[in-house]
């Protein structure tokens, strides 16, 4: 039953390569969709880097004022 269900997921991706291979528009959507996704990543990769940034400069004032 496995190698049927992985032989069934091979097929459809080489089913859909040779789709968006020969299709225009469906090339022209997987570049957008990839466009799109790509943005978003970074834009959760940009928020995650300022709450890193900021939670690591809240932790360095209050060790200075427990130092002092």
């Amino acid at each position: 039953m496995e190698k049927l269900f992985c032989l069934g997921v091979a097929l459809g991706m080489v089913g859909g390569a040779l789709i968006v291979a020969n299709s225009y528009k469906a090339r022209s959507l997987v570049k957008k969709s990839q466009a799109e996704l790509m943005q978003k990543v970074d834009e959760m990769m940009d928020e995650k880097l300022k709450c890193m940034c900021d939670s690591g400069e809240s932790a360095e004032k209050t060790e200075k004022k427990t130092k002092k």
